[in-house]
């Protein structure tokens, strides 16, 4: 029991910590985005180092990156809306274009003052998804900036929070199991009104008289094999440099399956993998897979 509650302690003091850490290399937006829609609801301020989008009654609002990735290490800072938020997603994802498309996502449904944030991931590869877990939060994700990041390599995908894993999705394809490797993905981001399920299963509408409904975004950070004219420019195989590429081969040590065991144990909410009565014929294979 002593041994559990210090390392409990130390990790809070851990995720405390990392919840300052900054990107030195972050990339300013006016260079790195385009706003895609909104109708001037998406901002780009602060000499392009902060990016805005709301939602009000009329519409939402969204951006996307300007680089297309196959592969990479993906961080963004993001505050989210604050108060009332119930009804609006803020939905933050890699994704490819057509119709058997390739998806990794983050999306942030909205709740009542007081109530926490349901942190919903999946993983669609070739247009099927149904690969949902979602989290609550150890924290409050609309009082500052947090650090959300995508981890993408042939091996395995990544959702981290302030460089905490929260889920881990191996890449099972010697079982059959698709996955996302031979589709470029452009970062897309957008805040918009779900109300018809996001909060409670669309129990809870949106409040009108709450808009407009903002979220900020900062330092955001693009570690990746950048796809352009049909090439990588990780190289042909797209096997990256040696030069600082170590998300490439990068897998959860010891420390890392700690953390994601206790933000599972104690913050899931839901996991696809359990749920039986969705899958009368049997679970996915990949919720059976050990190794």
């Amino acid at each position: 029991m002593a041994s559990s509650f210090v390392f409990s302690t130390t990790l809070l003091l851990s995720l405390l910590f990392a919840s300052f850490f900054i990107s030195s290399s972050a990339a300013n937006f006016y260079q790195s985005t385009d706003i895609t829609w909104g109708d001037g609801r998406a901002q780009i301020l602060n000499n392009g180092d902060l990016l805005t989008l709301s939602l009000d009654k009329a519409s939402g609002s969204g951006f996307q990156s300007r680089n297309q990735y196959l592969y990479g290490k993906i961080d963004m800072q993001i505050k989210l809306v604050p108060g009332n938020s119930a009804g609006t997603v803020t939905a933050y994802y890699l994704r490819s274009e057509g119709s058997a498309w390739d998806e990794i996502d983050f999306e942030f449904l909205g709740n009542l003052s007081g109530h926490p944030y349901t942190v919903h991931t999946n993983v669609f590869s070739q247009g099927k998804g149904n690969r949902e877990q979602q989290f609550h939060l150890w924290f409050d994700p609309t009082a500052d900036f947090h650090t959300y990041s995508i981890l993408w390599n042939p091996q395995r995908i990544v959702f981290y929070v302030d460089g905490t894993p929260i889920r881990e999705f191996k890449n099972k394809e010697s079982i059959g199991v698709a996955f996302p490797k031979n589709q470029p993905m452009r970062l897309q981001s957008s805040l918009w009104n779900a109300d018809d399920w996001a909060t409670r299963g669309g129990l809870v509408k949106t409040d009108w008289t709450q808009a407009p409904f903002t979220a900020a975004y900062r330092n955001f950070n693009e570690n990746a094999c950048i796809w352009s004219s049909g090439q990588s420019s990780c190289g042909s195989n797209s096997s990256p440099a040696a030069d600082d590429k170590s998300w490439y081969s990068q897998e959860l040590d010891s420390d890392s399956q700690g953390k994601l065991k206790w933000v599972q144990d104690n913050y899931m909410i839901y996991n696809y993998c359990t749920d039986i009565n969705r899958f009368p014929q049997g679970l996915p294979p990949e919720c059976n897979a050990t190794a």
